[in-house]
């Protein structure tokens, strides 16, 4: 499991002339690595314009859900918050650029929110999930909260949203239902 650790993860491609070939998962590479998480679902996401906001979205236990992302089409930028009581990083982010042309996934821990904004339109997003959606599990922070303080990417226009996306309390008056573990939040990269 990876605990406080957001990982992002560079598949490796193989190229010729005709394009490219990329295993985006494999059970297999992944415990061999320390990752050994069971994913139980799949998901996809458009968003038809740059600058549409998804998030900042988590699961609560007993459904709680670490999420496996990437940008099959289009641009993203990324983002983890550390949701977790008395972490020392509660409330902070770390991001990273996923694109169709780079092929990197974000592997996203149990007690973090997820948040993305699409830098380009006509954008979709996969990701796996380790556990199934439950909508009584459900819970966000607000996008724009100051405490948080994202510093989202110029779009060519206002951002999109959903209402309820919009609606989502602020940071402070969120009652996490994640326990901290000991672990540092930070950001690994490793190939596969």
């Amino acid at each position: 499991m990876t605990n406080g650790s957001v990982i992002l993860i560079n598949n490796r491609r193989f190229t010729d002339d005709r394009g490219w070939f990329s295993e985006t998962y494999s059970d297999a590479k992944m415990a061999k690595v320390g990752l050994g998480i069971r994913f139980v679902q799949d998901n996809e996401s458009w968003s038809a314009s740059a600058g549409t906001v998804r998030g900042i979205h988590f699961q609560a236990p007993p459904h709680a859900q670490a999420k496996l992302v990437r940008c099959s089409q289009g641009r993203i930028m990324d983002y983890a918050i550390d949701l977790r009581r008395a972490s020392p990083t509660y409330g902070r982010h770390v991001s990273a650029e996923l694109s169709a042309e780079n092929g990197r996934q974000l592997l996203i821990p149990v007690g973090f929110g997820h948040a993305f904004i699409t830098l380009t339109p006509d954008t979709r997003i996969a990701y796996k999930v380790s556990d199934i959606y439950a909508p009584q599990c459900e819970g966000g922070v607000r996008w724009d909260d100051p405490d948080i303080a994202i510093p989202w990417p110029e779009t060519p226009s206002s951002p999109t949203l959903s209402t309820k996306d919009s609606d989502l309390p602020g940071l402070k008056d969120l009652i996490s239902p994640f326990a901290y573990d000991g672990s540092a939040m930070e950001l690994r990269s490793i190939d596969l």
